[in-house]
């Protein structure tokens, strides 16, 4: 495993995201076979694990299979939503919440400090000065190490930053959804800050392993309406799956891997974390970090993919 920084906050180069084992992907995984996977995470060097605490027992989960590496890990949780049965994001950010957050969080991972600790969604109701100033007083406490924004917008990250220094910004972020490209990751080369992508596989899709008669559960599991699951998309995206396969087969590595060794190539201060609840999943996605992709193999490959229209992808819940 190779390492990257996150300002001067050292992680694997590829993470570790723990809310598929407990939320969003149909039914909970089994505890004990979530802990044998994270557990095996740690063996192979993955230094780096996200949860939050809208992801039901999924705090409770990371702290009891990480109890024993505290020392040698960095653990990322959130505050700052709540989520609703009518699947919208409810922000809430105030000062007196972000606390009581904090307390219950420290409570569930067994820690005395949180390593990184973002704001789920910028609260349009909380000024984002209270934000940076509360975050900043319970760094002081020695509550918190680090702190980060998800899905902030490069106006708040700056205006954020100029108040609490911000360690790393988390947000969705594949060959699919580039967005960010533009708009943050300048922000994040000139103020020193990570970038965290989630769903960096654009939640499955890119490992390739999913086609249009793919089924998915019925109740919990969201992908079943994502756009880029939907039969006649995923029938128009397959020439950027031949693509990335036609990269794979050269450097004899899986979609998933090219995925992965591609965002790494773009930017030193990018750490994906991909999810899974399988340890061969775990292995391969982990081990993205070895393939290296030559200037010129990147050149081609940017610019095939700058050839290749994305039909549709899922660009995340809405919040109030």
């Amino acid at each position: 495993m190779k390492y990257r920084k996150l300002r001067d906050l050292e992680v694997s180069s590829i993470g570790l995201g723990c809310m598929g084992m407990h939320h969003a992907y149909g039914k909970v995984a089994d505890e004990k076979e979530m802990i044998k996977l994270i557990h095996k995470a740690v063996d192979i060097g993955v230094t780096f694990f996200d949860t939050a605490q809208t992801y039901g027992e999924n705090e409770i989960l990371v702290g009891k299979a990480l109890k024993n590496y505290k020392d040698k890990v960095v653990i990322a949780t959130k505050f700052g939503i709540a989520s609703k049965d009518n699947g919208i994001l409810e922000t809430d950010s105030r000062p007196e919440t972000i606390k009581k957050s904090l307390d219950e969080s420290l409570k569930r991972l067994g820690l005395d400090c949180i390593d990184l600790y973002y704001q789920h969604r910028v609260d349009p109701k909380v000024p984002l000065e209270d934000v940076a100033g509360t975050i900043k007083y319970l760094i002081q406490e020695g509550k918190i190490k680090h702190w980060g924004m998800s899905e902030a917008t490069a106006d708040e990250l700056r205006l954020a930053h100029s108040i609490c220094p911000v360690t790393a910004i988390q947000s969705r972020y594949s060959i699919m959804a580039r967005e960010y490209e533009k708009t943050i990751f300048p922000v994040c080369e000139e103020l020193n800050i990570g970038f965290v992508a989630f769903s960096p596989l654009a939640n499955g899709f890119l490992s390739g392993v999913y086609n249009k008669d793919s089924k998915f559960e019925e109740s919990g599991d969201m992908r079943k309406n994502m756009p880029q699951f939907q039969p006649e998309i995923m029938e128009k995206q397959q020439n950027l799956l031949d693509l990335i396969e036609e990269f794979a087969q050269s450097k004899n590595a899986t979609k998933a891997q090219i995925s992965l060794a591609w965002m790494l190539a773009q930017k030193p201060f990018i750490v994906p974390i991909p999810g899974t609840r399988k340890i061969e999943r775990l292995i391969e996605n982990s081990t993205s970090s070895d393939i290296e992709l030559t200037a010129d193999e990147l050149q081609k490959l940017n610019e095939a993919l700058s050839h290749i229209e994305i039909k549709g992808v899922y660009l995340g819940a809405k919040t109030k």
